[in-house]
């Protein structure tokens, strides 16, 4: 059984999920966030550059950005040392 994912998890997740171009609230069903939350992630990755914002007729969408590869790879390979196993 799983306990309460940390916040390196759940970057993590909205990462690989927005591997393509996924709506705020597509995010918030896949990720299982409220909207709040989700809000300040998706801000922070934004803000680093992890995140990329879309608007295409009055529709916005979130995608990951190349920047985002590089900790997609560094927490992948920490989180296999750790564990001996992929994230999720």
């Amino acid at each position: 059984m799983k306990g309460r994912r940390n916040q390196y998890e759940i970057y993590w997740e909205i990462l690989t999920f927005c591997k393509m171009p996924k709506s705020f609230t597509s995010i918030i069903h896949n990720c299982n966030l409220n909207s709040k939350i989700a809000q300040d992630y998706i801000e922070f990755l934004l803000h680093k550059s992890y995140l990329m914002k879309k608007e295409e007729h009055d529709k916005t969408t979130y995608q990951k950005t190349e920047k985002a590869q590089e900790f997609l790879v560094l927490f992948s390979r920490l989180y296999h040392e750790l564990f001996e196993k992929n994230p999720y």
